[in-house]
């Protein structure tokens, strides 16, 4: 099927395929497209829907009859939007052909297969990247570069919540062999990334928590996974992390986000409105005090993907920040089996 591509390429745009153009990688490939930064190449699916709304979203893009085919295809990187279980071994196979990959969330469902996606990206000398989206808001970006230059003194507490009103719609969610866990993986891995990065990647020194499934303490999580997760994080600069998620929780309204940081000299916070999964807002705190950073609109869905085919058409190789994927899937691990 693909044998009619072409192997030229415009200079400096990179040819991408697409591993999977549901709603979310079709999302990514469109915020691609619209770039301009990068050819959207081969695309693949099982769905015939998905393929053709692809198609049209992307004009001029051919179809791959499997994953195989978009390997073999003249290709610079690949966007993989699959099932969790697969994201691994799919990373690892794309990038020991010699392509860049940008992966949905989570990179590997524990940490030993997250680090076994950097080592080849590090052995390929290929650029990896994850999308761990809520890093390319407005407001975490100004809130980040605010606690950073020191406005909040010493940050000794950090508060993330993300209760969804449901669930997801796919039965492989449900199972913890092929999704790594529940709404921690699903949901809380945005917040643990959110902090330890504002937070320069201080080491987690201790982590305790509670898991439960159907209002009931799972006391085996290979068995089930989470429908509702609280955890506390110590960190060794002193800061404690408190983490509170969920899936079908009585909200009172679609999804309840936040992400504050309590500081020595003031306080910042990243809270969605009305409910929404979209649009957030960003502030400042000086005792009673507030001080609007950022307000939506904000169209931040696609800017992590973006950024990755930005820096692959500057020629960007593996970078070592990538080992931060690590330190965030080990962190998750330790929720799961805290006393490990």
């Amino acid at each position: 099927m693909m044998q009619g591509i072409a192997a030229k390429k415009q200079a400096n745009r990179p040819r991408l395929g697409f591993l999977g153009v549901g709603w979310i990688g079709r999302h990514r490939m469109e915020a691609i497209a619209q770039s301009g930064v990068a050819e959207v190449t081969a695309v693949v699916d099982p769905s015939p829907t998905a393929m053709t709304e692809a198609e049209k979203a992307a004009p001029g893009c051919q179809r791959a009859g499997s994953f195989e085919e978009l390997l073999a295809a003249p290709l610079d990187g690949i966007v993989i939007a699959t099932p969790s279980a697969v994201h691994a071994e799919q990373s690892i196979r794309a990038l020991e052909k010699g392509l860049a990959v940008f992966c949905q969330k989570p990179l590997g469902r524990n940490a030993q297969e997250v680090r076994r996606v950097v080592d080849a990206a590090r052995a390929a000398n290929r650029l990896l990247g994850v999308d761990l989206s809520y890093r390319f808001t407005a407001g975490m970006r100004q809130l980040r570069e605010h606690i950073r230059g020191g406005e909040l003194g010493d940050v000794f507490a950090t508060n993330l919540v993300f209760h969804n009103a449901y669930g997801p719609d796919k039965a492989w969610f449900y199972d913890p062999k092929l999704s790594g866990g529940g709404c921690v993986m699903d949901l809380g891995i945005h917040l643990v990334d959110l902090a330890l990065w504002v937070l320069d990647f201080p080491e987690v020194t201790r982590v305790s928590s509670n898991l439960y499934a159907g209002a009931k303490p799972l006391t085996n999580p290979g068995a089930a996974v989470e429908d509702y997760a609280v955890a506390q994080l110590e960190l060794k600069n002193g800061t404690a992390v408190q983490l509170a998620c969920s899936w079908k929780v009585s909200a009172g309204c679609d999804a309840v986000i936040e992400a504050s940081f309590y500081g020595s000299k003031g306080g910042a916070s990243f809270r969605n409105v009305n409910g929404s999964f979209y649009d957030f807002t960003a502030d400042l705190f000086r005792g009673t005090s507030r001080q609007r950073l950022s307000d939506p609109p904000d169209a931040w869905g696609g800017r992590a993907a973006v950024d990755w085919a930005t820096r692959l058409s500057e020629g960007a190789r593996f970078d070592p920040e990538a080992e931060r994927l690590v330190v965030v899937a080990e962190a998750l691990d330790r929720i799961y089996r805290p006393r490990s």
